[in-house]
């Protein structure tokens, strides 16, 4: 047994299918089930069950495919211990963050990493939040962005940043005359929210509820921008966090955006990572280069 034959028993399981996990391993399809025949056979037992068109793990395969991902797991990060003692901000940082997010933090943040860790490889995952903890659970991510709190003890936390929600709502819509509300303005209205499994989603219900808000029936989108969408089109109203109104994104026509009074509701994001990782020391300077990012971007001036 090797560990280049336990990464391909992990990219069989993955993508569950020989062609594609051969690919995604750089080598030929029969390399890649010939290495895996030979890894049952010194095993003993069957790891995978092979159908014309895909491929199941069996029991037995789905419990060695786990502790496989554990000893491959411990190795990068026996790596990445060499690499540090090299060069402590070298290497390659692989990075989750999820969808309502990504896009609107990353250009603040990215130019800064880049020049503060120029030797620094940044690889960037986008995907919904439980995707992103799965892939830093197994290791295929070093860090995330993530919305707080979270309930991993396995997870080492640092707060980032409070980032405030504004109400979007369409040009011509009575609280559109508004400079400002109070969170029970939002009572018997009904508001447009994204498809399950954004945490933004969760956070958005957490507001109705305080506010004696409902969701509006019949739609739920897949996306900040389709939401945006929505509201400019005249089909309801939104929560959108103010990273998302903020240049360089170009502000929507038909949207009106109204803050909320005194302490408005808002998300808390935080830097995570396993609390085993060997890169603990350049991860929380990334939190603290994050940290820094100037106060007036969570802050909310109207620019009418």
């Amino acid at each position: 047994m090797n560990l280049r034959d336990l990464r391909y028993l992990v990219a069989l399981a993955e993508h569950r299918h020989f062609g594609r996990a051969a690919a995604a391993s750089f080598v030929s399809q029969p390399t890649l089930s010939t290495q895996i025949r030979k890894l049952e056979q010194e095993l003993g037992v069957a790891l995978v069950e092979r159908l014309p068109r895909k491929v199941l793990l069996t029991t037995v395969g789905r419990e060695v495919v786990q502790h496989a991902r554990a000893v491959l797991r411990e190795v990068d990060e026996i790596r990445a211990v060499a690499r540090r003692t090299l060069d402590p901000e070298a290497g390659t940082l692989r990075l989750g963050i999820f969808p309502t997010l990504g896009p609107y933090l990353l250009p603040h943040i990215v130019p800064r990493m880049r020049e503060r860790f120029p030797h620094l490889e940044l690889l960037l995952t986008e995907e919904k939040t439980e995707v992103v903890l799965g892939q830093l659970r197994d290791g295929r991510l070093d860090a995330a962005i993530l919305a707080l709190p979270l309930h991993e003890e396995q997870l080492h936390v640092e707060v980032l940043f409070d980032e405030p929600f504004l109400l979007a709502v369409p040009d011509g819509h009575p609280l559109a005359r508004r400079k400002s509300l109070r969170l029970d303005d939002l009572a018997e209205h009904s508001l447009l929210l994204l498809e399950d499994g954004h945490c933004l989603r969760d956070q958005a219900l957490e507001v109705c509820r305080h506010a004696g808000a409902g969701e509006q029936s019949g739609f739920r989108a897949t996306s900040l921008e389709t939401l945006r969408q929505m509201v400019a089109a005249n089909v309801g109203i939104t929560l959108l966090p103010l990273l998302a109104v903020k240049p360089p994104v170009a502000p929507s026509a038909h949207v009106h955006l109204v803050p909320f009074r005194g302490t408005p509701p808002r998300r808390r994001i935080g830097l995570v990572w396993r609390k085993s990782s060997a890169q603990a020391h350049l991860l929380t300077t990334v939190a603290g280069l994050i940290r820094a990012l100037p106060r007036s971007l969570f802050e909310y001036r109207d620019a009418a």
